[in-house]
């Protein structure tokens, strides 16, 4: 009898240590009731606290990625969509930015007009000589054609089978190309003689050729003008110069 009492005694004592031992499992540790009782409420109000600047910052951290990912929007040119959508809707306004990038590089349709030069299929061409000043002639052009055309430079004349080119009269050089509307026309005076006598090789032509530039100096500007001549003909030595083409008589027959 004595021996079955111990035997439940001791058994009694493995189950209250076995109950001691999972207490202490539970990870608050063996801890005096009443200190148990109060902790977990500050610990509570701890927690509580504290996750709620976690959340706040984890919202913030949302709100920089949306930033972020707006910034990448910026970067494509479409800053305000990029902040109130994701980054995919962020590329998709970079692709918007890239179509109105397109659609600026349209201005350079915008170009200046096309050459279109003077010559003998759109103009009709005269050459008479004048009492004033002495020894010069006036050639005129006048646009017969249906848009503007570019008289550049000035005429190339030859007189018969001349085997010379006439020099220019620099001084007469104008500020810009002379550009004739349909009916419009242009002017040049032509020197003809020495007024002291002082050319040499004088002769009479019968037959003028007035010939056009293009765009760049001595270079062709289409089908050169035979303009009507006095029946005399028109006498010439080595002074023979020519001037620039001109917006009028007077400015032409100047030099």
């Amino acid at each position: 009898m004595r021996t079955s009492r111990l035997q439940l005694l001791a058994a009694a004592g493995v189950a209250v240590a076995s109950l001691a031992l999972t207490a202490c499992q539970d990870g608050t540790g063996t801890r005096d009731e009443g200190a148990s009782a109060s902790k977990p409420v500050a610990s509570a109000s701890s927690d509580s606290s504290s996750q709620a600047p976690k959340e706040g910052a984890a919202s913030g951290d949302k709100g920089n990625g949306s930033t972020a990912n707006g910034s990448g929007g910026d970067a494509a040119g479409s800053g305000d969509s990029g902040k109130g959508s994701s980054s995919g809707q962020g590329s998709s306004a970079g692709q918007g930015s890239s179509a109105g990038k397109g659609s600026g590089s349209g201005g350079s349709d915008d170009g200046p007009a096309a050459f279109n030069p003077c010559n003998g299929s759109n103009t009709s061409v005269s050459a008479a000589p004048v009492s004033r000043p002495v020894n010069h002639m006036l050639i005129t052009v006048k646009n017969t054609g249906s848009k503007n055309c570019d008289l550049t430079y000035y005429p190339v004349l030859r007189f018969d089978e001349m085997q010379w080119v006439p020099q220019p009269v620099e001084d007469s050089k104008p500020q810009a190309v002379v550009t004739l509307a349909p009916g419009e026309s242009g002017y040049a005076g032509v020197m003809l003689s020495a007024a002291d006598g002082s050319g040499a090789g004088g002769t009479t032509g019968k037959k003028l050729a007035v010939g056009f530039q293009g765009r760049t100096p001595n270079s062709d500007g289409g089908p050169a003008a035979i303009p009507s001549l006095p029946a005399a003909g028109v006498y010439y030595d080595s002074s023979l110069t020519v001037t620039y083409w001109q917006y009028s008589k007077d400015d032409a027959l100047t030099y």
